[in-house]
């Protein structure tokens, strides 16, 4: 990353940021997000680059995963932005999560805190939820994670009572993430799931569900209550 800043700066480009992409398995732990820290002692060295910089590190959130590996202690609503989840505390910070795509994301945060690069901010790079091939990888969790992930962003955190605020309980403000994927990848090896993470078919080019890109509003909201011409 260094020797890509020098050269970049040395072509006259210095102005274009450079950055790595991360799994979750960047973190030594993750549960609860408070108590997050790097893995391998590298992580720091390219946390306090960025800080540096001021390029943003790339993550791959996936709270399938999370929920595959761990389904007897989080709920399928809480992994899929369901209203009425149940909450989950923080026992470190006290901070209250309405859903596992945020504490995920707010484990790296705290990570990058543990690694004196507070200032960093997180793109999630990539996140998704498999259709078909696993275990609750069907049409419907997908669209309602995929939809739930959407609305979050565009919407904020809130309840259906009252809308907001933007951003993870941790770091407020708008999330900055990227859907994975457009197409299912039916000729990629592994395991089904990783052939399902897709919006349409590849061959015939029709959607796998719908999704509304604009986000979906709850019902009781409305354009009005949300602010819709502030967040467009």
């Amino acid at each position: 990353m260094r020797n890509l800043k020098d050269a970049l700066g040395g072509a006259g480009c210095g102005a274009i940021k450079v950055s790595t992409a991360v799994r979750m398995d960047v973190l030594a732990n993750s549960y609860p997000p408070s108590a997050a820290e790097f893995a391998q002692p590298y992580m720091t060295e390219v946390a306090q680059l960025l800080a540096t910089t001021g390029a943003p590190l790339l993550a791959n959130v996936y709270p399938y995963f999370a929920y595959q590996g761990n389904m007897d202690k989080i709920s399928l609503a809480y992994a899929t932005f369901q209203p009425g989840a149940p909450r989950v505390t923080d026992s470190g910070s006290g901070l209250v999560y309405t859903n596992l795509f945020d504490a995920m994301l707010d484990a790296i945060y705290a990570a990058l805190e543990k690694a004196g690069a507070p200032g960093v901010r997180v793109v999630v790079s990539e996140s998704g939820w498999p259709s078909s091939g696993g275990v609750a990888a069907t049409t419907e969790n997908a669209r309602a994670y995929n939809q739930g992930l959407v609305n979050h962003i565009a919407y904020g955190a809130g309840t259906f009572e009252k809308p907001g605020p933007f951003g993870t309980p941790k770091k407020p403000g708008q999330i900055e993430a990227y859907l994975y994927a457009v197409f299912n990848e039916n000729q990629k090896p592994g395991e089904e799931t990783e052939r399902n993470f897709g919006l349409f078919y590849p061959n015939n080019k029709l959607p796998v569900y719908p999704i509304n890109f604009a986000g979906t509003l709850p019902r009781n909201w409305t354009r009005r209550s949300i602010g819709a011409g502030k967040h467009n």
